[in-house]
C-alpha cells in the first residue's frame, strides 16, 4: 500500500484515542495524538473560558497543523487522533455559539484557519466515530479526567449537531463511519479486525456500509 494519511474524528468519548492507538499498532503506522497534558492554556481556559477561548483555539490550531505536517511528511502511513477540521467546525463554533468567543475573535480565528488548512494536503480518509450521548457521558464519567467534569449531555448534543452539519458538506476525502456503541474494538479482537479490514477496503476505493 502506498503512503496513506488518515484522520479520526468524533465527539468527546467516542473512542478516537483508543482506535488510533490500536490501528497504529496493528498496521505499523505513525500516530499523532491530541495535545492535552502539555497544553499551557487549558488551566486558564477552564478558569475563565471567555477570556481564554481565542488563545486556546489558536494554540490547538498551531499544534494540530504542525502535527499534521509531520505525519504527512513521515514516510510511513499515518493516523491522527482528532482532525484539524474539528477545531473550527465543531469546537470554535461551539465556543462562539455559547458566547465564549466573540464575533471579532471568531472571524479572526476562522480567517487564520482557512489560510492554514488551505496549505495542507488533504487526508486520504476520515474515520468518523459515532455514539449516543448517554454512552459518551458514561465513558467520560468512567475515565474521570478532571478537565472533563463540566461536560454536560446538552453540550455533547450541541457538538453532535455541529458534526452533522460539518460532515453533510465534507468533501475533502472519503468518510468511514463507525458506530462505537456496538463496536467494541478495545476489548474484542474481532471488532478491531473488522475495523481494520473496512479501513483497508475504504482506502482501496471499495464501497462499504457503515458499521
Amino acid at each position: 500500500m502506498t503512503k496513506k494519511l488518515v484522520v479520526v474524528a468524533g465527539n468527546i468519548g467516542a473512542g478516537k484515542t483508543s482506535l488510533t492507538e490500536r490501528l497504529g499498532a496493528r498496521l505499523g503506522w505513525a500516530t499523532g495524538f491530541e495535545s492535552v497534558s502539555d497544553n499551557p492554556y487549558l488551566p486558564d481556559f477552564y478558569a475563565d473560558m471567555k477570556s481564554w477561548s481565542f488563545h486556546l483555539q489558536v494554540y490547538f490550531l498551531g499544534h494540530r497543523a504542525r502535527q499534521y505536517l509531520d505525519l504527512a511528511n513521515d514516510p510511513r502511513s499515518a493516523i491522527s487522533d482528532r482532525s484539524i477540521y474539528e477545531d473550527a467546525y465543531i469546537f470554535a463554533r461551539a465556543l462562539h455559539h455559547l458566547g465564549n468567543l466573540d464575533e471579532r475573535d471568531y472571524l479572526s480565528y476562522r480567517r487564520l484557519f482557512d489560510i492554514m488548512v488551505g496549505a495542507l494536503p488533504s487526508p486520504n480518509l476520515l474515520i468518523y466515530l459515532r455514539a449516543p450521548v448517554p454512552v459518551l457521558i458514561e465513558r467520560i464519567h468512567r475515565r474521570a479526567r478532571g478537565i472533563e467534569t463540566g461536560i454536560t449531555a446538552e453540550y455533547l448534543s450541541l457538538l453532535d449537531s455541529f458534526y452533522d452539519d460539518w460532515l453533510s458538506a465534507f468533501d475533502l476525502c472519503p468518510v468511514l463511519t463507525l458506530h462505537t456503541e456496538t463496536l467494541d474494538f478495545v476489548h474484542q479482537p474481532k471488532a478491531l479486525d473488522l475495523v481494520t479490514q473496512r479501513l483497508v477496503d475504504k482506502l482501496a476505493g471499495k464501497e462499504i456500509v457503515e458499521i
